[in-house]
C-alpha cells in the first residue's frame, strides 16, 4: 500500500515562501514518477509540477513556471516543492500524487495515489 504524506503548509504573504514536503512509503520511490497538484475551492484539481525520481526530469504547470521547484531526495523518500514569490491565486490544498501511469503528466486521472494534502493560503 502506498502512502503518501504531505507537510509545510501554512500561511504566508504574497512574495514569501514556502516549502512542502511528501513522505512516501509502501513505494519504489527511486523508480517512480510523482506530481504536486492543487486545487482551490470550487476549482478543478490543477497540476502543479511533475518529476520523474530515475533520471531528475521535471515539468511545470505555466502558472509557477520559474517560481515553484520540484526535486526529490530518494535516500529519504521524500518529495519536495520550493514555492517562491508566492501570490494569492497560489491559495489552494496541496496535494502529493504517486503511481503515474503516463511519468510527467500533469493530468490527474494518471494517478493512483494521493495523500490528503497540505493547506497553503496566501495573503495580498
Amino acid at each position: 500500500q502506498v502512502l503518501l504524506e504531505e507537510s509545510g503548509g501554512g500561511s504566508v504573504q504574497a512574495g514569501g515562501s514556502l516549502r512542502l514536503s511528501c513522505a512516501a512509503s509502501g513505494y519504489i520511490f527511486t523508480r517512480s514518477c510523482m506530481a504536486w497538484f492543487r486545487q482551490a475551492p470550487g476549482k478543478e484539481r490543477e497540476g502543479v509540477a511533475t518529476i520523474d525520481t530515475r533520471d531528475g526530469d521535471t515539468t511545470y504547470g505555466d502558472t509557477v513556471k520559474g517560481r515553484f521547484t520540484i526535486s526529490s531526495d530518494n535516500d529519504k523518500n521524500t518529495l519536495y516543492l520550493e514555492m517562491n514569490n508566492l501570490k494569492a491565486e497560489d491559495t489552494a490544498m496541496y496535494y502529493c500524487a504517486a503511481e503515474a501511469r503516463w511519468c510527467l503528466s500533469l493530468y490527474s486521472s494518471y494517478y493512483n495515489s494521493w495523500g490528503q494534502g497540505t493547506q497553503v493560503t496566501v495573503s495580498s
